[in-house]
Formats: C-alpha cells, structure tokens, sequence
C-alpha cells in the first residue's frame, strides 16, 4: 500500500545490532546458489535450479520438518537427472536439525529483492526498538519473533515440504513493536497509487494497513500475486512482536528526547 522511506523518530544510541543483522544477511546471500543469478538477472539453468533447491532443502526451514521433528526422507542433491527439467532426489547425506534450521533460514534470502526489501523495515524501523529494548534483549527479541513466525507458519501447513526462508517473520515481530511503542511517529512514504509522491503517514496508518493487507492474503480474502510469500508467517511474526511491545510500553515509560525542529 504504501512504501516507508524514512520514520521521524530519533534515537539515543547507535543501533549497532540492526546494522549487524543486515550485514550477515547480506554476507549469507552472497555465499548462496542464489547470489549470481539474481543480481545478474539471467535465467535460471536446470544445473543451478538443481543446486539451489538442494541448498534449501539442507539449509532451509521447512514446516514438514518442523512439525515431525524429522528430516525429510528424499531430498534434492544437487545433481541433474536423467530427464531434461529434472534433478536427482535421494536420502540425505547430512545430518539436519529441524529446529537449528529456523535460525540459518532467519539469514537466507530467495534474491536480491527480497533481501533489500526486507532490510530496508529492518533499517527503518528496528533502530527505535533496539534503541528502546537494548541491545541483547533486541538481538533476543528478534530471533524469538523469527521463530514464533516460522514454526505459526508450520502449524497453519503441518504438511508442507516447501523451504521457509528470509528475515520477514523477524522483522514483522519488529513492526508490531514499533506499532505498540511509537503509533505516533512519523513516516516518510511513497504512495505507488499517487504516482509514488512522497507523505509523512503517521506509523499507526503505515504499519497497521501492512498488518491488515498481510492478514488478508494470509487468510485467503485477498489475491497477492505472489503465492511464494509467507504472510501466514508474517501475521505471527507481527503478533508476538505487538504483544511484547505492549508489555514493553506497560513496564518502562518512553525515553525522552530534546525537542528538536526538525521532530516536530
């Protein structure tokens, strides 16, 4: 609905674990299957759709896994099959921990679009909580949300083989604290439906129609086109999140800043 840019919210200390968390997801990406292809652009091969759904199926949290405690049985391996369009599936020569696996998908990122996409909430938004949690508490904080998200995800698709990945679980359980802590502040925006002119939206509006827009296409109301995202995860995500940050907000009054011009 609308794109955030920027929020008018100031910080008292560098949020030093936000900018690590986006510089280990951009060092992962780079070391996967994926990296080259989607920078590039270039069509995907049947030899390196083979080597990155093997890439997944090690690294990836896959809700069947989830679920069952259990590695898959069959998995791809990375090789081409003897059919054209096909890759050999076979039992796996490792050792997988379905419940590690949530933490390394927390890192792993489908593209170059998904990734910045999901850096640039990240950015924008996770400095205030940081600044307002802490620092270890945050970092605590962000995995717990990613895990929230991804196993809410796996109970809602107990049957499902396909790879979970990417930080957006995290980051929406981010959103929903910002929601509870900062509904006032402001956000620059670009609206795509008014030619992408740039308003200052209070993060009330900004955050809950993204709630409201994820729910929808999570619970069938709405067509995305994009059937590949997890907005069942997202809808947890943002849940656990909201609901610290409303236990946050109960406990400690907000930090209070020199009122400056530029933040009125």
């Amino acid at each position: 609905m609308v794109i955030p840019v920027h929020d008018i919210n100031p910080v008292r200390r560098t949020p030093w674990v936000t900018y690590l968390i986006v510089a280990v997801n951009l060092v992962v990406l780079l070391l996967t299957p994926v990296a080259a292809t989607s920078l590039t652009g270039a069509a995907t091969s049947t030899a390196q759709a083979c080597k990155e759904a093997a890439f997944l199926d090690e690294h990836a949290a896959i809700p069947h896994e989830m679920i069952t405690d259990k590695p898959l049985r069959l998995v791809v391996t990375g090789q081409l099959g003897s059919r054209p369009g096909t890759c050999v599936v076979a039992p796996p020569t490792y050792r997988k921990n379905p419940v590690l696996s949530v933490l390394e998908a927390m890192f792993i990122h489908s593209g170059w679009l998904h990734l910045l996409g999901n850096m640039l909430f990240l950015v924008i938004f996770g400095n205030n909580i940081e600044d307002r949690f802490r620092k270890l508490p945050y970092l605590v904080f962000y995995l717990f949300c990613g895990y929230v998200a991804a196993y809410g995800y796996a109970w809602a698709f107990q049957t499902s083989v396909q790879p979970l990945v990417g930080a957006s679980g995290a980051i929406a359980g981010v959103l929903g604290a910002y929601l509870m802590l900062y509904p006032r502040a402001r956000v620059w925006s670009l609206v795509p439906f008014l030619f992408f002119i740039p308003l200052r939206i209070p993060a009330w509006l900004v955050l809950g129609s993204w709630f409201v827009l994820q729910w929808l296409y999570a619970a069938g109301y709405a067509a995305s086109g994009d059937a590949g995202v997890a907005y069942m995860a997202h809808v947890f995500g943002f849940l656990a999140g909201a609901i610290i940050g409303l236990l946050v907000r109960a406990a400690s009054p907000p930090p209070q800043y020199p009122v400056h011009p530029r933040y009125r």
